[in-house]
């Protein structure tokens, strides 16, 4: 039973999508070589509230836990506002550059899939109207029309 619980729980944990990079130009490098889209996540982790509602009802969904890992490389922009969740000066930076490339008008949540090369493929403006299925559904018919 101990085997048992020890398992479920490995699974569980592993099956959450939690590995969001913070490094872009990394993502980029390896959605060439791996032949992944981006999915670049702009949020306000600690006071936006939809975007905390899209993290546990999209993100953490299973169906986007099954899905992501062999589809998607996951990069995440954060803009908290918290002096215990501050970001480095370096990461600030990053994302404040990101931001004006991607996001421009400050929208929160904001959502863009991207080809390795950076190319906007869909955008997505607050949280999705839809549920984790039917947002990967979005996703793959991006990625099957590509």
């Amino acid at each position: 039973m101990k085997l048992f619980l020890a398992f479920l729980l490995t699974t569980i944990t592993f099956a959450t999508p939690s590995d969001w990079a913070t490094d872009f130009e990394k993502a980029k490098k390896e959605a060439a070589q791996s032949q992944k889209l981006i999915l670049l996540n702009f949020s306000g982790s600690d006071w936006c509230v939809p975007c905390i509602k899209m993290k546990k009802e999209i993100f953490e969904s299973s169906a986007f836990a099954q899905y992501a890992p062999s589809n998607l490389l996951l990069v995440k922009a954060d803009f908290p506002r918290l002096k215990k969740n501050k970001l480095s000066k370096l990461q600030t930076k990053q994302n404040e550059t990101l931001a004006e490339r991607y996001n421009p008008q400050g929208a929160f949540p904001f959502t863009v899939l991207l080809d390795a090369n950076g190319k906007v493929l869909k955008t997505w403006n607050g949280m999705p109207k839809s549920d984790a299925k039917s947002f990967i559904n979005d996703i793959s018919a991006v990625k099957n029309a590509k």
